[in-house]
């Protein structure tokens, strides 16, 4: 017996990296898994992988409300119901707050914050007709701290905390539980442009992000997207049955040091 079987979860952005993590994970563990991303080969390849009884691709742009629709209307035409979510996609863009172009500022939050607030308002109905479940939202170790150069992406994440404690308080009188994991760095594309490059050596390029972690993060190193999916794991299953509105920080000690100065 999995930990999620019989479940349906749909994964947003899992064509790649955390997400990708999590949807083979919750594949793994007896979950029907929605694989939902912008990027169409990826997300339509893993979905393929993982068994057309098991998976289904959707193409859905977050910040679209007109996707999220469409990608309920899949996943209940192929598994009937939906009762899990996790809220994964994001972006990050790299700017001095006072060189941030508006443009790029509502970018980041279109995807990061709207998104996870569209796919809350499309999918909790669902989750809740179905007899109540969960959903995970994506905040990051910048939603409880600072961090300069990345002001959009750390304002969506501190944002995101905050709609998950309303999403708790307002859902769990429907069977839903809403929690966050704060993920630090990451062995992703987003962390890691590198692996992105076909030609790029990927253990290469983790060795010498660990190099640089290592002098900030108490354990020595990146985080791995496997470990994200995991923490996605206990908090979408029964482990979790009395965890709501919370966030959960995975980022190998680095908050634990900042907190100190």
């Amino acid at each position: 017996m999995g930990k999620l079987d019989g479940r349906v979860v749909l994964v947003t952005g899992a064509a790649r990296g955390q997400g990708e993590q999590e949807a083979r994970l919750f594949a793994e563990e007896g979950a029907r898994v929605v694989v939902a991303d912008v990027l169409t080969e990826r997300g339509r390849a893993l979905a393929e992988e993982l068994g057309g009884d098991s998976a289904r691709f959707v193409r859905l742009d977050v910040g679209c409300e007109e996707d999220w629709a469409d990608a309920v209307a899949v996943a209940k035409d192929a598994f009937g119901r939906i009762d899990g979510l996790v809220n994964n996609a994001g972006i990050l863009r790299f700017n001095a707050l006072l060189d941030t172009p508006p443009a790029e500022f509502q970018e980041v939050v279109r995807v990061n914050l709207t998104g996870t607030f569209l796919g809350i308002r499309a999918v909790a109905p669902e989750i809740a007709a179905a007899g109540g479940g969960t959903i995970v939202n994506t905040s990051s170790f910048t939603g409880l701290t600072g961090m300069a150069l990345v002001g959009a992406y750390a304002a969506t994440k501190h944002a995101v905390l905050g709609l998950t404690k309303v999403a708790a308080l307002e859902l769990a009188g429907r069977g839903i539980r809403v929690n966050a994991i704060c993920p630090g760095a990451v062995d992703t594309a987003m962390s890691n442009p590198a692996l992105l490059d076909p030609g790029a050596d990927p253990a290469a390029s983790s060795a010498g992000l660990d190099a640089y972690y290592r002098e900030l993060v108490p354990m020595g190193r990146i985080g791995r997207p496997e470990e994200v999916a995991a923490l996605a794991l206990f908090l979408t299953s029964r482990d979790s049955s009395y965890i709501t509105g919370q966030p959960f920080v995975i980022d190998g000690g680095w908050l634990a040091g900042v907190s100190l100065h």
